[in-house]
């Protein structure tokens, strides 16, 4: 019985040996080259065509595209030509129309002695409201002192109303006027007048 043990362990012995031999066989066999097995790179790389050099600009043919064909050098009629459009008709001038010259403008002279209110240039005074709430009332007599163009150079009250506030309006409203000069020997002079200034309620 000993003995049939032995056998049996001496058998299992032999054949894990015989299959380690074998594995370690395989893996040798199957082992990956190692890069520094391989060869080198050369330091010689793909070799390439080199290119022509290029023409000088004014050499034949430097485009590379030949000589154009001049599909117009037989036919003069159809070349471009540069046509010369006939100038514009000259654009009449305006007649120039003659200035007219200078007018003075005339102040229309009374043809009486005295100046004379323009009749639309008169405006009337204004009504003092405290004079009216108080119930002034009177006629002021203005003395106006009248220029060859028609206005009224200097004024005073020649009668008063006998209210101040009328008799300021009433040389306020005259000043506002425009009078026909005075007329001497056919020319306007300066002069004065009196003009009556009415308040009444």
């Amino acid at each position: 019985m000993p003995r049939t043990w032995i056998w049996l362990l001496g058998g299992f012995a032999i054949g894990l040996l015989l299959f380690l031999l074998v594995f370690l066989a395989g893996r040798r066999d199957a082992r990956v080259p190692d890069p520094a097995d391989a060869a080198p790179p050369t330091a010689d790389g793909p070799a390439y065509t080199a290119l022509p050099s290029p023409l000088p600009a004014d050499a034949d043919g430097a485009s590379g595209m030949g000589d154009a064909p001049d599909a117009l050098a037989g036919d003069e009629d159809s070349r471009p030509h540069l046509v010369e459009a006939p100038p514009p008709p000259p654009v009449p001038a305006e007649p120039e129309m003659p200035l007219p010259d200078p007018v003075a403008v005339d102040v229309p002279v009374s043809p009486t002695g005295e100046p004379t209110p323009i009749p639309g240039q008169t405006p009337p005074p204004r009504y003092p409201a405290t004079s009216l709430r108080r119930g002034e009332t009177g006629t002021v007599l203005v003395r106006a002192t009248i220029g060859v163009d028609g206005r009224p150079r200097q004024l005073d009250i020649a009668r008063s109303s006998g209210y101040r506030r009328l008799d300021r309006a009433a040389m306020d409203a005259v000043r506002r006027w425009r009078f026909q000069p005075a007329q001497a020997n056919g020319q306007p002079v300066e002069a004065s007048v009196n003009v009556p200034i009415e308040f009444t309620r």
